[in-house]
């Protein structure tokens, strides 16, 4: 089994213009990411996906593999999609550009759940969950089925406790996400088809709107967690773990 991981990697970001190449303690965000992400076992190749000359040049300046891809993509995931019908490869990673923290053992845990011909995509799910993280609406909530496959994605908290009794509370597994997603290259070109919902629209999460569809999510638990820089204000917490 061949997989490959792409990072999508944007200048354009409304909340933080220019983010993969700010400097973190000597090397760019995206060399950061690019070689956390090339420390793992399982995949074969690493190739940053891009829309802007200067990201693309800072990648092959640390000697990176990147392609150049459209601007008119709407999310990572059709970027990644460009680039993987250019690709031989059974499974495509998309790793997150903001992630410079990334830790290689979280790719081989999730690439490591398509040993199981059934899984057409996986994602990472956490079971960290704190009263804050139920309440704020930038940690995604998941809920799974009985075979680990996710049933629900939300900015809420779900499931809602409103009704439940303290003991059933206290007991029920709460799980958040982790932004790290996996496909089978056949299920990932079908994925970048697919027209967007308004269930997609109104939480603002691509994935329901595969799960719409009809495809299943295969949830991997881990418990390894890194910081993502988001907003400015995340760069100085990055640096402290540096």
């Amino acid at each position: 089994m061949k997989c490959i991981g792409i990072i999508p990697a944007r200048y354009a970001s409304s909340r933080f213009p220019g983010k993969p190449l700010i400097d973190l303690s000597g090397k760019t965000m995206i060399q950061r990411v690019y070689e956390g992400a090339a420390k793992s076992s399982i995949l074969s190749e690493v190739i940053v996906a891009t829309d802007d000359q200067r990201i693309f040049d800072e990648v092959e300046r640390f000697g990176g593999k990147v392609m150049m891809t459209s601007a008119d993509h709407r999310t990572g995931t059709d970027r990644c999609g460009e680039v993987a019908k250019q690709m031989e490869a059974d499974v495509v990673i998309n790793i997150q550009g903001d992630e410079p923290l990334i830790d290689f053992r979280q790719l081989d845990q999730l690439l490591e759940a398509f040993q199981d011909e059934s899984v057409q995509i996986a994602t990472l799910g956490i079971a960290d969950v704190s009263e804050e993280d139920k309440q704020n609406p930038n940690r995604i909530k998941l809920v799974l089925n009985h075979q680990n496959d996710a049933l629900y994605f939300s900015r809420s908290s779900v499931p809602n406790e409103h009704h439940a009794k303290q003991e059933d509370r206290e007991n029920f597994p709460f799980f958040r996400h982790i932004g790290v997603y996996a496909y089978r290259k056949k299920a990932l070109l079908e994925l970048v088809n697919l027209e967007p919902t308004d269930l997609e629209k109104i939480e603002s999460l691509e994935q329901l709107r595969w799960m719409y569809y009809g495809y299943s999510i295969r949830v991997v638990e881990t418990d390894i967690e890194t910081p993502n820089i988001d907003v400015p204000e995340d760069v100085e917490k990055v640096r402290a773990f540096l």
